[in-house]
């Protein structure tokens, strides 16, 4: 098969693990069709993290509304000889059912906070695992990444650089995505801006400079073709002599009534080279041309450049976003909370979890911004708090209209504004306040104690 002919609406069913089919084998087999909860959470962050910031909460909601095992899934799955044929019987109408509450994309997480929890019958709930944990951490991976870049950044302009080197064409367009929530303005795949209408950006590369066999015929070229979006790279060969060509072609531009819009710096020492460079900028009468910079850069480079001086006015990231370069995954799980409304936690080593189904709230100071978490049980009510999980699905069905990618940037920002300083720290961890309630406590030591076990802190 070319193409994604492999992946079809009727194969959703099949992006999972083979044992949560066999779990749901056993389940039918068993008649075990009462509700269950799930809690999808974060146990530890990556290193240098204080903070995550949620992202591909649509991509699973898309997913739920679209759960099915069509023909050709439930031929497959006959033919591996593992399954009984009521069983497939019931796959091949199975839909999901249930429902989600969830922090809304661009929201700040922690440890141990449910990012969403599914409450379905629990054939249901258990097939979508899979799924939902890919979806939650590559989205919430690379959204965390852009933030931690924009920090760094500071006002300057961020584009994403990463398609060409993100896992798979399907994760660079989830890239652009992500990384647009979490402060990029702008990406260089072109299917991205017209999917999710994230505004495009792109230059030149050396190759093109190289075709010429004089650096400033390119430049010339370049800028006859594209008069009001001229921006150079000028470090195919000799940087600052890019830089003076480049002021050459400026000047050609004015006297057309054009403008050069910038330069490029794709390696060396940016702080000293953006300096030389802006200095032959400005003396040859070009003070707006801007200085963009690419070429192996992390939120630790662009941190280094900007307190050494560079007059760099926006960096094109690849890499380093794409892959989350520093901390490719999160530890993230889904676990069974609450079955046929009776609370279930896990009592392994160092994994234990919290029973039952949940709510999060989080107080404010006057000042707007975050103080404290509170993990507390669904039917709680916190006075001075604001709860963070909202229902996004019912029955089966998202309620409401989805928001858009700028709104959801939008949150994004507002709630990067609201967090404390002390967690926009690039180079180490400090530990935001997240306590759990009275009452998750106090159900915690009856379950412990009614299954003999030993609470391991």
């Amino acid at each position: 098969m070319s193409g994604d002919d492999w992946f079809r609406s009727d194969n959703t069913g099949l992006l999972t693990d083979l044992y949560e089919i066999t779990m749901a084998a056993c389940y039918f087999e068993q008649r075990m069709s009462q509700p269950a909860t799930f809690s999808l959470f974060v146990r530890n962050l990556p290193p240098n993290r204080s903070f995550l910031l949620s992202a591909g909460l649509e991509e699973v909601l898309s997913y739920l509304e679209n759960l099915r095992f069509g023909p050709e899934a439930i031929g497959y799955l006959r033919d591996t000889g593992r399954f009984e044929a009521d069983f497939l019987e019931h796959l091949a109408d199975l839909r999901f059912s249930g429902e989600v509450m969830a922090m809304p994309e661009g929201s700040i997480v922690f440890p141990n906070e449910p990012l969403l929890e599914v409450t379905a019958p629990i054939m249901e709930a258990q097939l979508a695992e899979t799924y939902l944990m890919n979806a939650i951490q590559l989205g919430t991976l690379i959204a965390s990444k852009a933030a931690r870049i924009r920090f760094a950044s500071r006002d300057r302009t961020i584009m994403d650089f990463a398609s060409r080197r993100a896992q798979g064409r399907d994760a660079a367009l989830k890239v652009a995505r992500s990384s647009y929530i979490g402060g990029c303005n702008a990406t260089s795949n072109v299917l991205a801006g017209k999917e999710f209408g994230i505004p495009i950006e792109g230059t030149l590369a050396h190759s093109f400079v190289q075709a010429f066999e004089e650096e400033i015929e390119a430049f010339r070229a370049f800028a006859r073709v594209f008069p009001t979006n001229t921006v150079l790279l000028i470090d195919t060969y000799d940087t600052i002599e890019g830089a003076r060509r480049a002021v050459t072609v400026g000047q050609e531009m004015a006297r057309r009534g054009a403008k050069l819009r910038g330069v490029r710096l794709d390696s060396g020492d940016m702080a000293p080279l953006s300096k030389e460079v802006r200095r032959i900028l400005d003396e040859g009468g070009l003070p707006d041309a801007k200085i963009y910079a690419s070429g192996s850069l992390n939120e630790y480079r662009i941190e280094e450049a900007l307190a050494a001086g560079a007059p760099i006015d926006g960096f094109g990231v690849g890499s380093h976003l794409g892959v989350s370069y520093d901390a490719p995954v999160l530890d993230i799980v889904y676990k069974l909370v609450e079955y046929g409304h009776r609370p279930v936690l896990k009592l392994s080593q160092e994994k234990q979890t919290l029973a039952g189904a949940k709510q999060v709230f989080r107080r404010y100071a006057s000042s707007g911004e975050m103080v404290e978490d509170t993990i507390a049980l669904r039917e709680e009510k916190l006075d001075g708090m604001e709860p963070l999980l909202v229902p996004v699905m019912e029955r089966g069905k998202r309620i409401g209209l989805s928001p858009t990618l700028e709104q959801i940037r939008e949150r994004a920002a507002e709630n990067l504004a609201r967090l404390p300083e002390s967690l926009k720290t690039l180079r180490e961890v400090n530990l935001y306040p997240v306590r759990q309630s009275d009452a998750v406590r106090d159900l915690q030591s009856k379950l412990v104690d009614s299954q003999g076990g030993v609470v391991r802190r």
